[in-house]
C-alpha cells in the first residue's frame, strides 16, 4: 500500500508544478515493456543418496513492466511478475516429483507487484527509490528460472568523474525469486546443507520459504530484522581496455564484505583477429557489530584468462579460498567460507548450478568455450564448459571430496519471430553434495523460451 501511496504523492506533486497536459505527457510517452516465458526442468538424480528421485516441472509467467516519460527529470515504474504452474501431473506439494524452482511457497503459483520505484535524475546523478532489480556483485537477481531476485533499495549513482560511476544506496528488503527455492531444505538441520545455501547466494535458516515477499534483509538472511545493508562502489574506465570495480557492503550486525574485480583485453602481437583477455577478482568478508551470523572472516580469490578470435571465445579460470580449522568446521563451517545470503555470483569458477567454489578450503577450476554462429547465417550461440571443486574436510561437509559439473548452453533467436529467444542448458554435476551414506548429483535439462516485448 505504501507504494500506491508514493505514487499518489508523486502525481499530486507534478500536478501542483505545471498544466494537466505535462501530466498527461508523462504518462501517455511512458514505456510499457515485458517478457512472455515457458520454462521446463527436468532433474533426474544420480548416485546412491539420489536413486530414487526425478523432479520435473513447467511453469508460463513473465512481468509487465511499465515506466513513465520523465518530467524535469521525475519518473515512476511499475513492474507486475507472476509464475504459473502447467502440465504438472503429479502432487505440486511432492518435491521428490516436481521441481520447486519454478513456482511459490508450497510450489504454488504466485504474483508480485516487484518493481514500484520513483526516479529522479538530475544532469549526472540519478536517484532510484523503492521496489527495483539489483544487478550488482554480491547481490543481485540471479534470473536463472522463472522469476528474479527483488529488492527496496534506496540508490544515488553518479558519473561527474570523467569515466567513473560512483553509487552509494541503501538496500533493506529482499524477496527471494524462485531460483533460491532449491535451497529450502525442510527440516534441514545438517550444517553441510545449511552451508550450501549461506554460499550459494541464499539464507541458511533452515525452513524459510520467503518467496513472493519482500522482508527484511537481516530477516532473510539470519532470521533477525537489522538496519540492511549499505553499499558503496566505484568503477572505473579511463584506460582503454582496463575496467576496474569496487564495491563495499555494510551488513549491519552481520559483516562487511568488499568485491574487488580487474579486467584487461590486447590485441595479439602475433595476429589481429586474436584477442586475448584476462580478469582478477578478490572477496573478504569479516563479522562486524552483534555478530549474528556468528564469527566471519572469509577470503576469496580468483583469476581467468582467455582469447576470442572471430566468433570463438575460450577461457580457463581458477579460485581459492581460506581454510577452516577443525574447531571451525565443527561450528558450522561458515567461519572462512563467502556467505552472500542476497543473490549475486561473480564468481569466474561457478558452473551453471553448482557454487562450491564459495566454501572454506576450495581450489576451484573452469575451462569454458563458445561459438557464434551469427556469421554463417544463424543467429545462434553455444557453450560448453567443465568446472571441478575440490574440497577439505573442513569446507563443513566433514568429508574432502572432489565435486564437479560439465554442461552446455545453446540458445536460438529464430529470424522469423523478432524478440523471440529459445534455450536449451544442460549440467550434470557429480559428488554435488556426499556423506557416508552415499553421493548425489544428476542429469538436468532446461528450456527456455523468452519473448521480450
Amino acid at each position: 500500500m505504501k507504494y500506491i501511496a508514493l505514487s499518489a504523492i508523486v502525481v499530486g506533486l507534478v500536478s501542483s508544478v505545471n498544466a494537466a497536459e505535462d501530466l498527461s505527457a508523462m504518462f501517455s510517452e511512458g514505456k510499457t515493456s515485458g517478457q512472455i516465458r515457458e520454462f521446463t526442468i527436468d532433474r533426474e538424480y544420480q548416485g546412491s543418496a539420489g536413486t530414487t528421485t526425478h523432479r520435473k516441472g513447467n511453469a508460463v509467467g513473465g512481468y509487465l513492466k511499465f515506466e513513465t516519460a520523465d518530467y524535469k527529470g521525475l519518473s515512476v515504474g511499475t513492474a507486475f511478475y507472476t509464475t504459473n504452474g502447467f502440465l504438472d501431473d503429479t502432487n505440486a506439494t511432492d518435491e521428490k516429483k516436481v521441481d520447486p524452482t519454478l513456482f511459490g511457497p508450497n510450489n504454488s503459483n504466485y504474483s508480485v507487484l516487484g518493481e514500484a520505484y520513483l526516479q529522479y535524475k538530475y544532469e549526472k546523478t540519478t536517484f532510484k527509490g523503492g521496489r527495483q532489480k539489483l544487478n550488482t556483485p554480491m547481490a543481485g537477481s540471479d534470473d536463472a528460472r522463472m522469476l528474479p531476485n527483488l529488492f527496496e533499495a534506496y540508490l544515488l549513482i553518479n558519473t561527474d568523474v570523467k569515466d567513473t560511476t560512483l553509487i552509494a544506496g541503501h538496500v533493506t528488503k529482499f524477496a527471494e525469486g524462485t531460483f533460491g527455492r532449491v535451497y529450502n531444505y525442510t527440516g534441514a538441520t545438517s550444517n553441510a546443507k545449511n552451508l550450501l545455501s549461506a554460499t550459494s547466494g541464499y539464507t541458511y535458516i533452515a525452513n524459510q520459504d520467503k518467496s513472493s515477499h519482500f522482508v527484511n534483509m537481516g530477516e532473510y538472511a539470519v532470521g533477525k530484522s537489522t538496519n540492511g545493508v549499505s553499499v558503496v562502489s566505484a568503477t572505473y574506465a579511463g584506460v582503454k581496455n582496463l575496467k576496474l570495480q569496487m564495491w563495499d557492503y555494510y551488513a549491519h550486525n552481520i559483516l562487511n564484505l568488499v568485491y574487488a574485480q580487474a579486467d584487461y583485453s590486447w590485441n595479439c602481437l602475433l595476429s589481429d583477429s586474436v584477442h586475448p583477455f584476462a580478469a582478477a577478482q578478490f572477496i573478504k568478508e569479516n563479522d562486524v557489530g552483534d555478530k549474528i551470523a556468528g564469527n566471519v572472516d572469509g577470503m576469496y580469490w580468483g583469476a581467468k584468462f582467455g582469447a576470442k578470435v572471430e566468433n570463438f571465445t575460450a577461457y580457463a579460470a581458477y579460485s581459492q579460498t581460506g581454510s577452516n580449522s577443525a574447531s571451525e568446521a565443527t561450528a558450522g563451517g561458515t567461519a572462512n567460507a563467502i556467505i552472500t545470503p542476497w543473490g549475486g555470483m561473480p564468481a569466474f569458477t561457478q558452473g551453471m548450478v553448482t557454487r562450491h567454489m564459495f566454501l572454506a578450503g576450495t581450489k576451484a577450476t573452469k575451462v569454458a568455450a563458445s561459438y557464434n554462429f551469427k556469421n554463417l547465417g544463424a543467429d545462434l550461440s553455444t557453450t560448453v564448459y567443465y568446472a571441478s571443486f575440490d574440497m577439505d574436510a573442513n569446507s563443513g561437509y566433514g568429508i574432502a571430496r572432489t565435486a564437479t559439473e560439465p554442461g552446455f548452453d545453446v540458445e536460438y533467436k529464430p529470424e522469423l519471430v523478432k524478440k523471440l529467444s529459445l534455450r536449451l542448458r544442460g549440467n550434470f554435476p557429480r559428488k554435488f553434495y556426499e556423506a557416508t551414506t552415499g553421493d548425489t548429483g544428476w542429469n538436468e535439462y532446461r528450456f527456455i523460451a523468452n519473448y521480450n516485448f
